[in-house]
């Protein structure tokens, strides 16, 4: 297996802090690499010390003679002057992007519903993040390393860059390294694992399901003093075995030693027990929607819902960005009322809502961590123990220093952790989960999970982490097209609702751009989509056979003239086939608008 590119012996500390001490690694031809660790400990630096960004105090990186590499970093270096479009496919005129396969794909898959001659200074932060991801994946890499490209994305965006990830190079070529919090996403893609510890990287083979099982079977043989982390992963693998049915059936790690580690776990929570302290505390009335409709001037956003929330209910509810998640938890939380329809609330229900602001912290913000908690209950029960809120603190990440820490110095993800705490010791009886992943690492999530599974009331989620979204809700719903539906077949019947309201690629651009208004609808617009599909499998099958003729020329009797003669004919017409079904892309990219 040829190599790629590798680093020997790398040192790299900051002024306060050792992050590397003499690590090597070495990344291949087909390997595919997820990265994970704590917040801090290092992954971030290391692709920058990967692809030259960041010198190491000692050792050195070694790339193969030729290799290309692309990153994608946290940071935001797109030109403000330039519009998407430009920034995307530069300076390339529009029949050339818009006969590559690829770079369609990519468009379609990111930035189809951002105008495409709109200016770079005129996007939002998620926007910008989608385009800055589209203009790395249309160029052509040998390696690509990616710092969390599942920021922004909504959970169909994810799954499409996992399935372009997935098929972006043959099986045994190309290069992928991936720093991500996304667990189903590490699944989806990795076949292997890193992970930045103390100092070191420690490799483990396969993605995040056969990484835990690994570790598990580490931690077990260490030191009695790793229990807690030890029984916590523990429960992880029970979870990924038992609990996701999408998983048992792809046996990435050894089902029979996974079967002896879990044979006495129990169950992540009980959902008999839950239930029943949840109606203690909310009596059997929750909310209930009641032939709920919502508009905004002309604008219709939830058409007709009828929703019955029961106590102890774990939902999630998917949609793609503004499908009107935000409007419907309004509704719950008593913040909006209904153009039609009426909403009815039990007389004990007392809402709490994690959301993406973190806007209840700033009034705290020159208190210490210690101060604002000391003001709460001195006691809260967890899966049948009494904690204190320092060790709620503790099973959350923090340690017994950052407790004097003030509120405005805390990282993002400490910030989220500390929202949560604060919410639990309010004893709310519904509590609203608005994108709670967001700046927490994966050890944190599994810590926050854990938390969740012995929390006694109704939990709504709404989240762009699909693992996430499984491992703590027991059913799921969707917003599609204003309508609110259950789903019993969880987020693979969503995904397949939004495939056949949308077939074929996503990638449904023209020359003028993705996301202007369409001049079709209806049936008319799902005709297109299925022409613009059919057209791009065509295209990519006569790639194909003019590869092959062009090969079959290149071994071809030279002196055979008439032979020559017809295949030279045989070219110029896929060649003009290909010309007529570009030209017949264009145009109906054009009518979809």
């Amino acid at each position: 297996m040829a190599h790629l590119l590798g680093a020997e012996s790398l040192h790299l500390e900051f002024p306060t802090k050792v992050v590397f001490d003499s690590v090597t690694v070495g990344v291949n031809e087909g390997d595919r690499i997820g990265i994970v660790g704590r917040n801090g400990d290092g992954k971030s630096s290391l692709l920058a010390m990967l692809s030259g960004r960041l010198v190491p105090n000692t050792g050195r990186v070694m790339t193969r003679n030729g290799v290309t590499m692309g990153l994608l970093d946290q940071g935001d270096t797109l030109d403000p002057s330039l519009t998407v479009a430009r920034t995307v496919v530069g300076d390339r005129l529009d029949y050339e992007w818009a006969s590559d396969a690829r770079i369609r794909d990519v468009i379609g898959g990111l930035v189809r519903e951002i105008g495409w001659q709109a200016p770079i200074d005129e996007l939002s932060g998620g926007q910008r993040r989608r385009v800055a991801l589209a203009r790395l994946l249309v160029g052509d890499w040998d390696v690509l390393a990616l710092d969390e490209p599942t920021n922004h994305l909504d959970v169909e965006g994810i799954t499409w860059l996992a399935g372009h990830l997935r098929t972006r190079w043959p099986a045994n070529a190309g290069g992928l390294l991936v720093v991500t919090h996304d667990r189903w996403f590490l699944d989806e893609v990795c076949t292997a694992t890193w992970e930045v510890h103390d100092r070191i990287i420690e490799p483990f083979d396969g993605g995040y399901a056969a990484y835990v099982l690994q570790r598990v079977e580490r931690d077990r043989m260490a030191a009695a003093s790793e229990s807690k982390r030890q029984n916590l992963m523990r429960k992880e693998l029970a979870w990924l075995r038992r609990g996701a049915p999408a998983r048992t059936s792809k046996p990435k790690f050894r089902i029979e030693a996974a079967a002896e580690l879990i044979a006495n776990e129990p169950p992540p929570r009980n959902p008999v027990e839950l239930a029943q302290m949840a109606t203690a505390r909310l009596g059997k009335d929750v909310v209930d929607l009641l032939d709920v409709s919502v508009s905004y001037g002309d604008k219709q956003v939830l058409r007709d819902v009828e929703w019955r929330i029961g106590p102890g209910e774990r939902s999630g509810i998917l949609g793609i960005n503004g499908a009107g998640k935000s409007t419907l938890l309004a509704l719950v939380t008593g913040d909006l009322a209904p153009t039609t329809g009426r909403v009815k609330r039990g007389k004990t229900v007392r809402v709490a809502t994690l959301d993406q602001q973190l806007s209840d912290l700033d009034e705290f913000s020159g208190e210490r961590v210690s101060e604002i908690i000391g003001r709460k209950r001195t006691t809260y029960v967890a899966g049948g123990k009494e904690l204190t809120p320092g060790q709620l603190l503790e099973r959350l990440g923090f340690t017994s220093a950052q407790l004097s820490t003030p509120i405005k110095d805390l990282s993002g993800g400490q910030r989220r952790r500390l929202h949560l705490l604060l919410i639990l010791l309010d004893e709310p009886n519904v509590l609203i989960l608005d994108e709670p992943t967001n700046d927490m690492d994966v050890d944190m999530l599994a810590a926050f999970e854990d938390l969740l599974d012995s929390w006694p009331g109704t939990l709504l989620v709404v989240s762009h982490d699909r693992y996430f979204t499984e491992r703590v809700t027991d059913q799921q719903y969707a917003i599609i097209d204003g309508h609110f539906r259950h789903l019993p077949g969880g987020v693979d019947q969503y995904l397949q609702l939004q495939a056949t309201a949308f077939p074929g690629p996503q990638s449904v651009v023209e020359a003028t751009g993705p996301g202007a208004a369409s001049g079709l609808s209806g049936a008319g617009l799902r005709a297109a989509h299925k022409e613009i599909a059919a057209i791009d499998r065509k295209l990519v099958k006569l790639a194909d056979r003019i590869g092959a003729v062009h090969e079959t020329i290149a071994l071809h009797d030279q002196s055979d003239y008439e032979g020559l003669t017809q295949k030279t004919k045989e070219l110029r017409a896929l060649q003009d086939e290909v010309t007529g079904l570009e030209t017949r892309w264009l145009e109906i990219s054009e009518e979809v608008g």
